[in-house]
């Protein structure tokens, strides 16, 4: 995908068509929605980050032995979820890579979509970092936590 134009506002409309156009057809496969898109801080925010909130729907398939949802998905969520932060954060698509990322797990998710509160801590002109809190959408309690850095194309 080319650089989207900076004509207008990049807004959620347009990250949501980023998330169908850019990402490998398997992580279509988890069938992720874009609930918030936080490009353009409020006025009366002084600790505001750019990111976004996603949603990954529970399934069965996402699930390891013994009915959880495997670390595996949970880290791709993570990872695709700052990519999506990473579009708010530039007002728009630029091209970039996965460094690093860690995670720590906190507890199990079970029968339960997850949401992700993707945000970016620090963008400069070659690198990105970022934090990521995974949450059982059940009851709003984290599941894990990840940092992330990514180099910018």
């Amino acid at each position: 995908m080319q650089q989207q134009p900076q004509a207008g506002e990049f807004g959620i409309a347009d990250a949501r068509q980023v998330l169908g156009e850019v990402f490998a057809p398997w992580v279509m496969d988890l069938n992720l929605s874009i609930e918030r898109f936080d490009s353009v801080a409020p006025g009366d925010a002084a600790d505001w980050q750019p990111g976004a909130i996603l949603r990954l729907p529970f399934s069965e398939r996402l699930c390891r032995n013994g009915g959880t949802v495997s670390g595996q998905a949970l880290m791709a969520f993570a990872d695709t979820a700052m990519v999506i932060a990473n579009l708010a954060a530039n007002r728009g698509y630029r091209a970039m890579t996965t460094v690093d990322q860690t995670t720590h797990f906190m507890r199990a998710v079970s029968a339960s979509d997850v949401l992700a509160d993707a945000r970016v801590v620090r963008l400069g002109r070659t690198m990105s970092f970022g934090r990521v809190t995974l949450l059982s959408a059940t009851d709003n309690k984290p599941v894990a936590m990840v940092s992330s850095a990514f180099a910018m194309l």
